[in-house]
């Protein structure tokens, strides 16, 4: 096969895509407020919800945050949606890891503490985007009751991400989107190197 028929079947195959494509589009003509689920062992979750964010404050919507297990570092994340004081809300409600913390009465206090910040998020309608980060990690370790928190995600009022390793398979069934980040490689585990700034937080 010569150059031209390898070009002459990519354009065919280009073409059937493009019709194919046209189709979804044109059938694609509802709106509804979204319920992002972002889980798995990989890196990456949080990291998403916050190109998510950028996106939202990139067209002026006003987005919330809140932290549910992270707390002990000061995050890059963080400093740079502060220069949205305007548009971000970002309360950082954990104290850190469950294994550093050490105290599960004092976690679940602040998993409650945590929710009832977002729970006057998730009531507001100005709000455009809600961020639960890590809030999987709370209901994996039973810090909230898992039907009370997808009982407040249906009645939402903005886009809603979820993050954290172990999402429950009822947030997932009720979820219009998920995404599992599958670890590959990391180089904390085979190399010893540890988190830096700028790139784990």
């Amino acid at each position: 096969m010569d150059e031209d028929d390898i070009n002459r079947r990519h354009n065919e195959k280009s073409k059937k895509r493009k019709a194919f494509q046209d189709k979804l589009v044109a059938k694609a003509n509802k709106e509804k407020k979204l319920l992002i689920v972002y889980t798995g062992t990989g890196k990456g979750k949080s990291t998403a919800a916050f190109g998510t964010v950028l996106r939202a404050l990139g067209h002026n919507y006003k987005v919330g945050v809140i932290q549910f297990i992270k707390g002990a570092w000061s995050t890059g994340e963080q400093k740079a949606l502060m220069r949205f004081d305007t548009l971000v809300t970002y309360e950082v409600a954990g104290e850190g890891f469950t294994w550093d913390t050490q105290d599960r009465a004092r976690d679940i206090a602040k998993a409650r503490e945590a929710w009832d910040i977002a729970l006057k998020m998730l009531r507001d309608p100005s709000y455009h985007l809600v961020v639960l980060d890590e809030l999987n990690i709370v209901l994996r370790y039973d810090y909230l009751p898992v039907e009370e928190v997808i009982a407040a995600l249906a009645a939402r009022q903005s886009h809603i991400i979820v993050t954290g390793r172990n999402a429950p398979q009822a947030l997932i069934e009720c979820a219009d989107l998920v995404t599992e980040m599958k670890l590959i490689k990391h180089p904390f585990r085979e190399q010893g190197v540890k988190a830096q700034e700028g790139i784990e937080f």
